[in-house]
């Protein structure tokens, strides 16, 4: 089954993307009928702060003439790298796995890996559809240069989400409290090592996450050209 061109889904990937968030939020409504709560639907919020950036980067992507003024650019840049650590803060809500006792152990399982895996697929296709935009090279080196400073930075909004409880939005609301923390931790490595630990670790999962997908993609798509050469 594949979209159809011109539709609502520009492309195959984004066809099975809305398929795949709509099968987690169907089994978000199905565990809730079962349980009688409703203290599963976070994720659908999480998910939808996670789908932010992947609109951004989307409609970045189809609209070249914002994209060719620079500052109209660095505007959309700055509001897509403000909302994209919403993504990947999913996986995070795996701490919660063994908190919601009304439901089977698979099924919560199922329910927040589904969630989580949806954001780290926005994530990397919307870092994929910017890296794009700004990096014009194909060397391997070039790339990194772009990737793993995004990814630091996911890194550091996921433990800014998680540990201080603060949100995209904070930067307008309550800027100060976001700059004082930050601040914080950059004055002070020592006394917060243990949240540079995590951060530095969480930045190389990603990194790993996106280069494999990516090259993963890359390679299968080498596959399928050389079979349609050889038929």
């Amino acid at each position: 089954m594949k979209p159809t061109p011109g539709h609502l889904f520009k492309t195959e990937l984004e066809y099975w993307l809305y398929i795949s968030m709509l099968f987690s939020v169907a089994l978000v409504v199905a565990g809730s009928i079962f349980s009688g709560t409703i203290i599963l639907t976070f994720l659908i919020w999480n998910l939808f702060l996670a789908f932010i950036p992947y609109l951004a980067s989307g409609w970045m992507q189809r609209n070249t003439d914002w994209n060719n003024s620079r500052l109209k650019f660095c505007v959309a840049f700055s509001v897509w790298l403000l909302f994209i650590p919403n993504s990947f803060y999913i996986v995070t809500d795996l701490f919660h796995l063994g908190t919601f006792s009304m439901i089977p152990a698979w099924y919560e399982l199922a329910v927040i890996f589904s969630f989580a895996w949806n954001g780290l697929m926005l994530g990397v296709v919307s870092v994929r559809q910017v890296e794009k935009l700004i990096n014009r090279s194909s060397s391997q080196r070039s790339r990194l240069l772009f990737i793993y400073p995004i990814m630091f930075l996911n890194a550091l909004g996921v433990y800014i989400g998680r540990y201080l409880r603060l949100n995209s939005w904070d930067i307008l609301t309550d800027p100060f409290q976001l700059f004082k923390d930050i601040s914080n931790l950059a004055m002070h490595p020592l006394q917060y090592k243990y949240a540079w630990a995590m951060i530095v670790c969480f930045s190389f999962i990603l990194t790993l996450i996106f280069l494999t997908l990516m090259f993963s993609s890359t390679e299968s798509r080498k596959e399928e050209t050389l079979i349609k050469s050889t038929n």
